[in-house]
């Protein structure tokens, strides 16, 4: 029965979607009461019975919001899930109404970070505390075990750390993932980039597949089998785990494969397209990121495709430019190998990208910390983030990942595997975008010198924007068309 609760409870959660239902039984589970709301009441019943259901889970059901805020012990904590934008202020504004001086709200979505930031401001004003905390690992990481990324009020973090530390995934040898992040909106803007890097990460593996069943005409058991295999090395990943599954399921509406049926369009919510122009914001080169956005806006144009299509293959451009026979053994090796080596370069620039908001907010984001409460709960978790916590252990100043001693190893040995598969694929007419700007994003990056010097030569012919000099300091401006007009003549 709806509010009703036999003593207060130690925290409450309003927005009961798959996500708020899934968070607010793991909390019950894990021996926390709580106290459930939601504007749409049949919800707040439909959690009460699922509580039922898994095992008498500690979960009260209100319907009247008043009544659910003080259902709550004091210092009371209530977490909102509930969409990012107008719902999230409607909710605090219900709630706030019957909340009290020290009590604190948690936003737990996908909120962009100013807002929290003002929404932080706005609620201290009355006296309340707030909290803007990143929650990944979709609906099965919320009620099993998230990723949590908490920032903004640190009194109000110690408040429900004893939660927290055991809702979190836990991963052996390193423990809950999850870590006070940092003052204001920094939850928010960490999780955002966490977003970033599974957009890249995704688009990688795409690419991935299409050379493998394009060019190297893998079946999808074959498929399964690689995807199964990389998921035992370095590539080992729930990303990696789900692929291997995807390929295994059959249709149940009709023959074959069920990701052979699968629309080629990519929806988004949003926090990738934030990601990249926080990237120009800051001047910070993401392009393996960029690139994979950029996929999905063009994946979304089936129908101009499907129209382009036809116009080139009239003029003799099949699906597959060239069809070449290839070493199976060879090509699944050489793509494991670039799959790898471009996913580092995705995690330098999603890195740098949190290093440099963090300068700019004054946040002192710890890098290393942040891959370790990736490491478990979340979509990117993987194996591979332990490497990047021991990078960021050995040199906290490190300027780029792809400068560390064992990245940069890495790199070296997969190179030749990585440059091959990116040109067999441009011979064949396959675009991989992502692992081309990774490779192109590492070799700019290496090297000392970049056509830079004529790019700036031109800025300063027409706009007279000065240059410096590599052998004189200094600011300089030449008087490039006069001295041209004097020679041409």
């Amino acid at each position: 029965m709806a509010d009703q609760s036999p003593k207060l409870t130690r925290i409450g959660l309003a927005g009961l979607a798959v996500m708020g239902q899934n968070l607010a039984l793991n909390i019950a589970e894990k021996g926390f009461p709580i106290s459930v709301y939601n504007r749409t009441t049949s919800k707040v019943d439909e959690t009460v019975e699922r509580a039922k259901v898994e095992g008498n889970l500690p979960v009260f059901g209100f319907h009247d919001p008043e009544l659910f805020v003080k259902s709550i012990q004091k210092p009371r904590v209530i977490i909102m899930l509930v969409k990012a934008g107008a719902p999230v202020d409607q909710t605090i504004k219900t709630l706030s109404a019957y909340m009290e001086k020290g009590d604190c709200i948690i936003d737990g979505g996908n909120e962009w970070y100013e807002n929290t930031e003002s929404r932080e401001k706005a609620t201290s004003e009355l006296g309340l505390l707030y909290l803007g905390m990143g929650v990944s690992g979709g609906e099965e990481g919320a009620r099993n075990g998230p990723s949590l990324m908490p920032g903004g009020s640190f009194e109000a973090y110690k408040y429900i750390e004893d939660i927290l530390l055991k809702v979190a995934a836990q991963v052996p040898d390193s423990g809950p993932c999850v870590t006070y992040i940092g003052k204001g909106g920094s939850g928010n803007f960490v999780k955002m980039i966490h977003n970033g890097i599974e957009y890249g990460d995704m688009q990688l593996i795409a690419e991935a597949y299409d050379v493998l069943k394009s060019v190297g005409k893998l079946s999808n058991e074959e498929l399964k089998d690689v995807f199964s295999e990389w998921n035992n090395g370095e590539l080992q990943s729930f990303l990696i785990e789900i692929t291997a599954d995807i390929f295994g399921i059959k249709d149940d509406k009709g023959d074959g494969y069920l990701v052979d049926k699968v629309l080629d369009k990519t929806g988004m919510k949003g926090t990738g397209k934030w990601t990249v122009q926080q990237a120009a914001e800051l001047s910070i080169a993401a392009p393996t990121i960029e690139s994979s956005l950029d996929s999905r806006f063009l994946s979304g144009l089936k129908e101009e495709r499907t129209e382009a299509a036809k116009v080139f293959k009239s003029g003799g451009f099949g699906d597959i430019l060239t069809d070449q026979t290839v070493d199976k053994k060879k090509l699944i090796d050489d793509v494991r190998k670039a799959l790898y080596a471009s996913k580092i370069c995705s995690y330098a620039q999603g890195m740098n990208l949190i290093r440099a908001k963090s300068i700019e907010k004054g946040w002192d984001l710890k890098l290393g910390e942040l891959a370790r409460i990736w490491k478990g709960g979340c979509i990117i978790r993987a194996i591979f983030l332990d490497r990047i916590k021991k990078a960021y252990d050995r040199n906290p100043e490190l300027a780029n990942l792809l400068v560390d001693p064992e990245f940069a190893k890495e790199i070296i040995e997969r190179q030749y595997a990585w440059r091959r598969v990116v040109c067999l694929a441009i011979n064949s007419g396959i675009s991989t975008p992502g692992m081309s700007a990774s490779l192109a994003y590492f070799d700019t990056y290496r090297r000392e010198r970049l056509p830079a010097n004529l790019v700036q030569a031109q800025r300063d012919y027409f706009g007279a924007h000065t240059y410096e000099r590599i052998d004189i300091p200094g600011s300089f401006h030449t008087e490039w068309f006069k001295i041209a007009k004097k020679i041409n003549n």
